[in-house]
C-alpha cells in the first residue's frame, strides 16, 4: 500500500497553488494537521480511493472495470450521519475535476457508462448549484440502470434536477424524451418504497400526472389520493380540476365508489357523478352514494328506484334527528327565557323593555332557532296565539317561524302550517308560504307539495308581500334542484318592469338559489335586463343588493365562466353595477382559495373612498368567501382583517366582523371570540351590531359557554339602547343555541373537502342582509334571517345497518389531525373519547370506528354511514377452533385424557390452592 501512496501525494503536491514558499509551507502544515486528525482507517480509505482514481485512468479496460466496481462498492457501502457527507464522497472531492476531464477523453464503452454513473453520484455533492451535473451524467450513463444501487437521497436529488431541466428545456423549446424515460424509471422506484408524495411531485413537475394511474394499487391508493387532493388546493386553475380528475380515476380503478363520488361532487360534475352511480352494482353502496348526494343537494342523479330516490330526498333526516334528540335527552321544548336567563343578568334600574313588539319579534326568532327541527315549542305549535303579539311584518316572521320549528318534517309540517294559509292577514299568508319553503329546505319529495301550494301565490293579483313570501318559499324549497317549473313561475316576475324592486330582487335571489352554480345564461340575462330597465334611483334601494346576489349565485364556483357576465355588467350604471360585478366575481371563486383574486380584492379595500363605496363591502366579504375553503388562506385573511380594523374606513370596519364570521361559521376559536368581543362594544353602532351577529354565527349550534356569557353581558349593556342593538343580541343568542346544540352552519363537509352550494347560498343571503342592519334586519325584512334554514344541518354521525335501521356502535371522536404525506399509518385523530352512535361532531372533529365488527361503506364518517358485518371478525370471548373444550376428547392416551378432564373441571381458585 506504501508504494501506491506516492502517485496520489505527487498529484496533491502538483495541484497546490503556485505562490511563494511560505504559502506552500502553510498548505503543507494544514494538510499535515488534517492528516494527524484522521484515523488510520480514514487514511487507508483515502489512499485506496486515490489509487482507484488512478487505475480508472489506465489504458487496460479490465483494470478500469475492476477499479470502477471497487469504487461503486465503496460509495454504496458508505454510511453517514444526518449532518455529514459520506467519507468516500468527501475523499473523492479533489479528484472530481480530473475524473470529469478523463471521462471526456474516453471512447464509447461499458466502462464509460459506468464512470458516468459514478460521476452522477459524485455530482450530487460536488457540482455547483444550478449546474445539474448529476442529471447530465445520469443521462449519459447506463440505460435502465437500477436506481436501488444509490439510494433515496440520490433519487431525490435527481428528481429536483429533472424539474429544473424540464423547465429550462420547455422554455427553450427543446425535446424532453430522455427526461420522460428517466421519470418513468424513478416513479416505480418511489412507489415501491412508499414515496408516493415524491412520485406525485415529480410527475406534476413534468406534466405527466395522469401516468400515476398505472402505479395505483389497493395498498397505496389512499395515501396517493390524500396527497393529491391536498395538493389541488395549492395549484392554479385549471390544474386543480386535472388533479381531481386523476384522483377520481384512481378511486374508480380500485372500485371505491363513495370516494369517487366525493371527488365528482367536489368538481361539481353531474356527468361524473352519474357515471359513478351507474357503475356501482352493490345495492348497499348505492344507498351510501345516495346519502352523499342528499347531503350535497345540487347534483340530481337519474334512477328508477323509489328507495334510492327517497334517500336522495333526505326523507329520513327529520326522523333520525328526533331520535338523536331523544338519545341526548334534549327533546323537551325550550322557551326564549331559558336562553336569555334574565335572572342571571343584573337588571339596571328602569331597563324594562318598553318596545314589547320588538321584544316579541326577538323571542319569535330565538324560539324558532332554538327549537328548529324538533316539531314542537311553547309559542307557535298548539294554539298559535303568539302570532298576534307581533305587528305586520312581525306576524309574517312569526308565521314563517313555524316552518323552522317543523324543519325537514314535510309530511306533518305542512298540515300544521295549512291553517295560516287561509288567514285574513296578508302578512300571515305570506309567512305561511315562507314556512312551507323552510319546512322543505334540503328535503325533496316526489309529489312536490311546496310547488302545488305556492305556484299561484306569485301571480300579480296577490299583494307584494304575499308574492315575496311565495317567491322566497319556492327558492328555499327547491334550492339546488334546477327545477324548470320554478323558472317558469319566477321569470315573468323578474321580466316585468312594473314589479316592485324588493320583489324583483328577492325573486332573482330565489332563482339564483334554485339554479345555484349552473351558470344558466338566460336567467343571468333576464336579471341583468331587469336591472337595466329600472332607473338608477330605483336601484339605489337597499334591497337591490339581493338581485346582484341572485346573479352571483348562478355562477357560484364556476370561476372563469363568469367573465362574460362581468363584462356585460359594465353596462349597468351607477354604484349598483360595481356592487354587482364584485358579487359575481367573488361568488365565482368561492372556496377556491385563489390567491390572485384575494390580492385584487385587498387592493379594492385599500382605496379610501368617502362615498360610492358599497362595492368595498362585497369585496371584503368576498375575501372571506374565497379563502374559506382552505385553512392557511383563511388564517392569513383573518390576520389581514385586523389591519383593516386599524386602518380601514368605517364602511369597511362594519363588514370585518361579518367576514370573520364567514370564515368561522360554527367554529368558535378563542382568538375569534376575543376579537368580536372587543368590537361588540364599538362606538359605531353598526360595527357593534355586526360583531354581535358574528358572535352568534361563529358559535351557531355550539352552545359555547363563553359566547353565551358574553351575550348575556351585552344584553345588560345594551338594555336601554335606542339603536335596537338588544334585538341583535337576542338573535345571536338564538343562533348560539340553534337546534339546542345539535345543528351546525358549517359550509364545508365530508372532511372539509366539499362546500355545499345551497348552504353557501343561504349564508351569503344573510351576510348581504347584515350589510345594512338598519334597512333590512332591523327594518321590515327580518324574515330573511330564515334563509339560514338551507345552511342548517344536524352535526351528527348516525350509523345504520343494511336495512337503514339505526345501529349503535362504538366510535372514537377526537380532534382531526393532518396526516398528509406522513410515513406509515399515523393516527388521524388525537385526544379522542369513545362514544356510542349517534354522536355529535364539532367543526374540527373526526370520527372513526372503535370496533372491527363492522366495516363502513365510506371512508369519511359523517352524517349517515351504512355499516356491514365484517366477515373476518371474531368475538373476543369466543375461543378459536384450536382451543375449544371438545379438543380434550381427541387425546389418545387414556391417562392424559383423564388428567385433562379433571383440570378442565377445576375452578381457578381451587387450582391456586392445589385442590
Amino acid at each position: 500500500m506504501g508504494e501506491d501512496k506516492k502517485p496520489a501525494e505527487t498529484k496533491a503536491d502538483g495541484a497546490a497553488p503556485a505562490g511563494d514558499g511560505k504559502e506552500k509551507k502553510k498548505m503543507t502544515k494544514e494538510e499535515r494537521k488534517k492528516e494527524e486528525e484522521m484515523s488510520s482507517e480514514d487514511i487507508e480509505l483515502r489512499d485506496r480511493l486515490a489509487l482507484m482514481v488512478e487505475r480508472v485512468k489506465d489504458t487496460d479496460q479490465g483494470v478500469i472495470k475492476s477499479a470502477l466496481d471497487s469504487m461503486r462498492q465503496e460509495i454504496r457501502e458508505a454510511t453517514s450521519s444526518m449532518t455529514s457527507v459520506p467519507k468516500p464522497l468527501k475523499f473523492l472531492r479533489p479528484h472530481y475535476g480530473g475524473m470529469k476531464e478523463h471521462f471526456e477523453t474516453m471512447m464509447e464503452s461499458d466502462n464509460k457508462f459506468q464512470l458516468s454513473d459514478v460521476l452522477s453520484v459524485l455530482g450530487m455533492t460536488m457540482a455547483g448549484s444550478g449546474k445539474r451535473e448529476s442529471l447530465h451524467y445520469k443521462l449519459l450513463g447506463t440505460k435502465g440502470a437500477v436506481l436501488d444501487t444509490w439510494g433515496f437521497e440520490y433519487v431525490k436529488n435527481l428528481s429536483g434536477e429533472i424539474g429544473q431541466e424540464w423547465e429550462a428545456r420547455t422554455a427553450a423549446g427543446k425535446g424532453t424524451d430522455d427526461l420522460k424515460a428517466l421519470v418513468e424509471e424513478i416513479v416505480p422506484f418511489n412507489m415501491k418504497n412508499n414515496g408516493e408524495p415524491d412520485a406525485c411531485d415529480l410527475l406534476m413537475e413534468v406534466d405527466m400526472l395522469p401516468s400515476i394511474l398505472e402505479h395505483a394499487t389497493e395498498t397505496n391508493f389512499s395515501r396517493l389520493c390524500l396527497y393529491l387532493t391536498n395538493c389541488a388546493n395549492y395549484v392554479p386553475e385549471p390544474e386543480d380540476a386535472m388533479i381531481f380528475k386523476v384522483v377520481y380515476s384512481i378511486f374508480r380503478k380500485v372500485d371505491k365508489y363513495p370516494e369517487a363520488l366525493r371527488i365528482a361532487i367536489r368538481l361539481n360534475d353531474q356527468k361524473l357523478a352519474q357515471e359513478v352511480f351507474d357503475a356501482c352494482s352493490d345495492e348497499m353502496t348505492k344507498k351510501q352514494l345516495c346519502f352523499l348526494l342528499a347531503r350535497h343537494g345540487t347534483i340530481n342523479i337519474e334512477t328508477e328506484d323509489d328507495d334510492l330516490l327517497a334517500i336522495m330526498g333526505n326523507s329520513q333526516l327529520s326522523e333520525h334527528f328526533l331520535s338523536l334528540a331523544r338519545d341526548l335527552d334534549v327533546f323537551e321544548a325550550k322557551t326564549p327565557e331559558d336562553i336569555y336567563k334574565t335572572h342571571l343578568t343584573e337588571q339596571r334600574a328602569g331597563a324594562t323593555n318598553v318596545d314589547s313588539a320588538r321584544a316579541n319579534l326577538a323571542s319569535t326568532f330565538v324560539n324558532a332557532f332554538v327549537n328548529a327541527g324538533f316539531g314542537h315549542d311553547t309559542l307557535m305549535t298548539g294554539d298559535s296565539k303568539w302570532i298576534y303579539k307581533n305587528k305586520e311584518h312581525g306576524t309574517m316572521s312569526a308565521a314563517a317561524s313555524l316552518g323552522m320549528i317543523l324543519l325537514w318534517d314535510v309530511d306533518s309540517g305542512l298540515s300544521q302550517i295549512d291553517k295560516f294559509t287561509y288567514s285574513d292577514s296578508e302578512y300571515i299568508r305570506a309567512g305561511a308560504s315562507l314556512a312551507v319553503g323552510i319546512v322543505s329546505a334540503n328535503v325533496r319529495s316526489e309529489c312536490d307539495p311546496a310547488l302545488a301550494l305556492m305556484s299561484d301565490k306569485v301571480d300579480a293579483e296577490n299583494s307584494t308581500v304575499q308574492r315575496i313570501g311565495a317567491a322566497l318559499g319556492l327558492g328555499l324549497a327547491y334550492a339546488g334542484t334546477q327545477k324548470e317549473d320554478i323558472l317558469d313561475i319566477l321569470t315573468p316576475v323578474i321580466a316585468d318592469p312594473a314589479t316592485p324592486i324588493e320583489l324583483f330582487s328577492l325573486a332573482a335571489l330565489s332563482l339564483g338559489m334554485v339554479y345555484v352554480g349552473t351558470g344558466k345564461a338566460d336567467i343571468a340575462e333576464t336579471i341583468m335586463q331587469g336591472m337595466l330597465e329600472r332607473e338608477a334611483k330605483v336601484l339605489e334601494d337597499t334591497m337591490s343588493r339581493f338581485a346582484c346576489l341572485g346573479l352571483g349565485l348562478l355562477f357560484l364556483g364556476l370561476q372563469e365562466a363568469a367573465d362574460v357576465t362581468m363584462e356585460a355588467l359594465k353596462a349597468v350604471p351607477g354604484q349598483i353595477g360595481q356592487y354587482c360585478s364584485f358579487t359575481v366575481e367573488t361568488c365565482a371563486y368561492a372556496g377556491s382559495g385563489n390567491v390572485m383574486k384575494v390580492q385584487k380584492l385587498f387592493g379594492v379595500c385599500a382605496e379610501h373612498l368617502e362615498e360610492n363605496n358599497s362595492h368595498q363591502a362585497v369585496a371584503l366579504l368576498g375575501i372571506a368567501l374565497i379563502a374559506q375553503g382552505e385553512e392557511i388562506g383563511a388564517e392569513m385573511s383573518a390576520r389581514s382583517f385586523e389591519h383593516m380594523l386599524q386602518y380601514g374606513e368605517v364602511n369597511l370596519r362594519r363588514v370585518v366582523p361579518l367576514a370573520v364570521a364567514m370564515l368561522h361559521l360554527s367554529n368558535p376559536k378563542p382568538q375569534v371570540i376575543d376579537m368580536l368581543s372587543k368590537l361588540s362594544h364599538d362606538g359605531d353602532s353598526e360595527v357593534a351590531q355586526g360583531a354581535i351577529m358574528a358572535l352568534g354565527l361563529v358559535g351557531a349550534g355550539t352552545n359555547n359557554s363563553r359566547i353565551a356569557l358574553l351575550l348575556r353581558q351585552l344584553s345588560t349593556y345594551y338594555g336601554k339602547d335606542t339603536n335596537n342593538v338588544l334585538f341583535v343580541v337576542r338573535i345571536a343568542q338564538g343562533l348560539l343555541h340553534m337546534g339546542k346544540g345539535l345543528m351546525t352552519l358549517s359550509l364545508l363537509y365530508s372532511d372539509r373537502l366539499i362546500t355545499s352550494p345551497t348552504a353557501l347560498a343561504g349564508a351569503m343571503a344573510v351576510m348581504h342582509a347584515c350589510l345594512d342592519f338598519k334597512g333590512i334586519i332591523l327594518g321590515k325584512y327580518h324574515y330573511l334571517l330564515f334563509l339560514l334554514s338551507s345552511t342548517m344541518q344536524p352535526r351528527m354521525l348516525v350509523t345504520v345497518d343494511e336495512e337503514l335501521k339505526p345501529l349503535p356502535v362504538s366510535v372514537r371522536v377526537g380532534q382531526a389531525v393532518d396526516v398528509v404525506g406522513q410515513a406509515g399509518k399515523p393516527k388521524t385523530i388525537t385526544g379522542f373519547a369513545t362514544h356510542t352512535t349517534p354522536v355529535l361532531l364539532a367543526y374540527d372533529q373526526r370520527a372513526e370506528l372503535a370496533t372491527e365488527q363492522y366495516l363502513p361503506l365510506t371512508s369519511v364518517l359523517e352524517g349517515f354511514v351504512i355499516l356491514k358485518e365484517n366477515p373476518e371478525w371474531k368475538a373476543p370471548g369466543e375461543p378459536s377452533p384450536s382451543k375449544k373444550k371438545d379438543d380434550v376428547t381427541d387425546i389418545d392416551d387414556e391417562a392424559m385424557k383423564k388428567l385433562a378432564m379433571q383440570a378442565r373441571n377445576v375452578r381457578p381458585d381451587q387450582r391456586m390452592y392445589d385442590k
